[in-house]
């Protein structure tokens, strides 16, 4: 292979390799070796010469791309173990795979195809690696797509997986994610978790604003970076936001000012939506887009409620504040017609005003499903679960849900107790 590294400057942009600084563990350890800031930064090399990362090394890149891509919402220890099983950390690591009948690279040992169809298909674009599969030497961009993939086979089929189903489907696939032929990797794999030296251990910032405007969500930064909605919304859609009269109120009370409104953040500094902007993100998208459909605010609300508790980047494998993934969206754009936002990566449907309009979109879809007028019920039922899903022989926990959010944003409940949605 005529492909070397000898510097973390030969494989990494130079944001990352100020966001490696930036990681206290790190600094201390390059400092204790000589290196010096500013300079060029040795990777280290095995008996064999070949490069590679050391474990704390590791351990940041792993914390930078997934607060910075994945909202914290992937197990650091998870990708550190499978990157010691795959490659040892040898960013420049690659195995024939026999099955696949392609070579795996990298320090999580992607195949070529897998990372094209995460980037085609799932919208993960950060890195522009179709076709160019020499990337994936690249320690950040491997780790992003593997942690991708991670994130895919967790909710794989529509349903929450276990640490142990996605672990065993990273290795066979989610066909063999249950064979005999997985079970000795997930053995292997917790005894690696187990001696992890920092386990249990966390990152605590602060990294670098993202120039993008993606940004490295907050979650892991202490007091010094925010998250902000001109980053997240069109100059047009902050104007339509700061008319709103109950946006304006909140937004002048809270001493917000035009062109760098913050969100509001949890404990953990998660960025999520005030309940008055989720209302006044879902009336905006329904008059302007959806008028003559009659969805009722209040129903994408509840729904948001449920499904991301209002956070910004999504909870779990699901995407922004309405849940909806990328293949979904692009279906909804591409076959459906509706166009009135564009995206073009995964990242976009972390903007709330793109996110309620795919969602509301898909209401809309599920309402007239298989050319029949449907229930509220199913409705509910079916944005949640799918619509193959859907059990009306009980009304099951998400309808029950769903009607406890919706008193959040339509406290006088009707007479009957029921609740219509078109």
């Amino acid at each position: 292979m005529a492909l070397s590294y000898k510097y973390w400057d030969d494989c990494v942009d130079p944001r990352d390799l100020e966001a490696l600084w930036l990681d206290p563990d790190v600094s201390t350890e390059w400092l204790d070796v000589g290196e010096t800031r500013g300079r060029k930064v040795h990777l280290s090399r095995d008996p064999d010469g070949e490069p590679y990362l050391t474990q704390i090394e590791m351990k940041a890149v792993a914390a930078i791309v997934v607060s910075r891509h994945f909202d914290s919402q992937i197990d650091l220890e998870m990708i550190c173990a499978i990157s010691e099983i795959e490659s040892d950390r040898q960013p420049l690591a690659e195995q024939y795979d026999k099955k696949a009948k392609d070579t795996t690279l990298g320090i999580m040992q992607l195949l070529p195809k897998t990372a094209d169809w995460l980037v085609r298909e799932l919208g993960y674009r950060t890195y522009e690696v179709e076709g160019n599969p020499i990337l994936l030497f690249r320690p950040f961009i491997n780790v992003y797509l593997g942690a991708a993939y991670l994130k895919w086979l967790s909710n794989y089929d529509g349903k929450e997986r276990s640490e142990e189903f996605v672990v065993r489907a990273y290795k066979g696939g989610p066909k063999k994610a249950a064979h005999k032929s997985t079970l000795e990797y997930w053995k292997r794999y917790l005894s690696v978790k187990e001696s992890l030296p920092f386990r249990k251990s966390l990152y605590d910032g602060p990294y670098p604003n993202d120039a993008s405007g993606s940004g490295a969500p907050v979650s892991v930064i202490k007091g010094v970076n925010h998250t902000f909605w001109d980053s997240r919304a069109s100059p047009e859609d902050m104007d339509e936001m700061w008319n709103h009269p109950d946006v304006l109120k909140e937004w002048s009370k809270c001493g917000e000012i035009r062109g760098k409104v913050l969100f509001s953040h949890d404990k953990e500094k998660r960025p999520y939506l005030s309940r008055v902007e989720v209302k006044a993100v879902a009336e905006i998208i329904l008059s302007k887009h959806f008028s003559t459909r009659q969805v009722k605010s209040t129903i994408l609300c509840a729904l948001a409620e449920i499904v991301s508790m209002r956070f910004v980047n999504g909870v779990g494998a699901r995407t922004g504040i309405m849940g909806i993934d990328y293949p979904t969206a692009m279906w909804l754009y591409r076959d459906l017609g509706y166009k009135a936002y564009r995206v073009e990566a995964v990242d976009d449907l972390t903007k709330p005003f793109i996110s309620m309009y795919f969602g509301a979109a898909y209401l809309a879809w599920l309402s007239e499903y298989e050319g029949r007028q449907r229930t509220p019920q199913f409705i509910v039922q079916a944005y949640l679960a799918g619509p193959k899903n859907v059990n009306l022989q009980e009304t099951g926990h998400h309808w029950l849900n769903f009607e406890k959010a919706v008193t959040y944003y339509e406290p006088k409940k009707k007479e009957d107790g029921g609740c219509s949605i078109l």
